[in-house]
């Protein structure tokens, strides 16, 4: 019976799987013609596309919705191999304490101008925690702990990527026109602001070689500091019209139950602590790295893999989007990111100036 059981699962899963698979690829590959999209924000596009027209069927739903939630769990996982204590000392105490503050300052702004442009406190908090650490990833360590829907998933990841473009191309001339040939206060700047690693290698790729490696390990504190930001978030009421910070629980509701409600498994960890399975993941593949070692081949295959799982799960995304709902939110959503995209620019500046001179 169990293997029945799994045949039938894997049945129901492997088309939208294969689908998210294919469509990650075909946008790896046009990213070589379109390197200032990238593969990641192609990804989302034509899985929006896609999934609204030609493969708007019932018989992929169940392989997409894998696609989106195991496989960006997976790519997580695999990031915490990227990470080491020793990259993340050369930025020294300052550059932590600005990523600190730049983080929570971004979180707490686009909190509150999600609220003036009338969004709810899931769809605010995901914006601000996918704006402040990682962009897709971030979002999708969150989403579990906020128990947000696909569309505000699919919205929030679609507007941070857009966002993250804008400010890669942005944020390269406004360091020149502010900061010169100033290597560290560029990285920071950069690093500190741009939504996804891979933005902030190619925002820095447009300085030079220098100002890459030291963007890179102010975003990879960044990084790291999600475990922070999905502690923070899982003691946060969600409940509208109650204040953030007072936790209440729903009467007659356990952790379980809410879990299920979210269609996301409760792992013991989640019911005990608010914090996903993945995210434990993280942080020990993260300890392993630093304190024991990885084999270089180790650390470039887990990232080789990470790259693959994350566009797949950013294609399945991008086709559990409706256009409806863009129609509807797109707009004002677009112009909410890209408020909050320049914000992050003058709280870094103000920043950079306090800490860097």
């Amino acid at each position: 019976m169990k293997i029945n059981a799994i045949k039938k699962e894997l049945d129901g899963i492997l088309p939208g799987l294969a689908v998210s698979i294919l469509i990650s690829l075909v946008s790896q590959y046009l990213a070589r013609f379109l390197p200032t999209l990238g593969a990641a924000l192609i990804a989302i596009l034509l899985g929006m596309l896609l999934g609204n027209t030609l493969l708007n069927r019932p018989g992929l739903s169940q392989g997409t919705k894998f696609s989106e939630k195991r496989l960006l769990e997976y790519a997580i996982v695999l990031n915490g191999l990227i990470l080491d204590f020793q990259v993340l000392k050369s930025a020294g105490l300052k550059g932590f304490v600005f990523i600190i503050l730049q983080m929570f300052l971004t979180i707490f702004v686009t909190y509150n101008l999600g609220k003036y442009f009338g969004f709810g406190k899931r769809f605010s908090l995901l914006m601000g925690a996918g704006n402040a650490v990682c962009g897709s990833s971030a979002i999708g360590t969150v989403s579990p702990i906020l128990k947000a829907d696909n569309k505000e998933k699919g919205i929030s990841i679609t507007i941070v990527n857009l966002t993250g473009t804008a400010l890669m191309i942005a944020l390269p001339l406004l360091g020149a026109v502010l900061y010169g040939s100033d290597t560290l206060r560029t990285s920071a700047l950069i690093g500190g602001t741009v939504q996804s690693v891979g933005q902030v290698v190619a925002a820095a790729k447009l300085v030079n070689d220098e100002v890459v490696t030291l963007a890179t390990v102010f975003k990879l504190m960044r990084v790291l500091l999600i475990i922070v930001v999905a502690i923070l978030y899982g003691r946060m009421n969600m409940n509208e019209g109650e204040t953030l910070c007072t936790r209440k629980k729903r009467a007659g509701v356990t952790a379980v139950e809410a879990a299920d409600e979210a269609g996301t498994p409760a792992s013991p960890a989640a019911v005990s602590y608010g914090v996903p399975w993945f995210l434990t993941g993280f942080v020990v593949f993260f300890l392993i790295r630093s304190f024991i070692g990885v084999p270089d081949s180790v650390l470039v295959a887990s990232k080789a893999i990470s790259t693959q799982f994350e566009v797949a799960a950013l294609a399945a995304i991008g086709m559990r989007v409706k256009f409806a709902d863009i129609i509807k939110e797109g707009p004002k959503a677009m112009l909410y990111g890209l408020t909050v995209g320049a914000v992050q620019d003058v709280i870094a500046v103000a920043l950079i100036r306090v800490f860097f001179g």
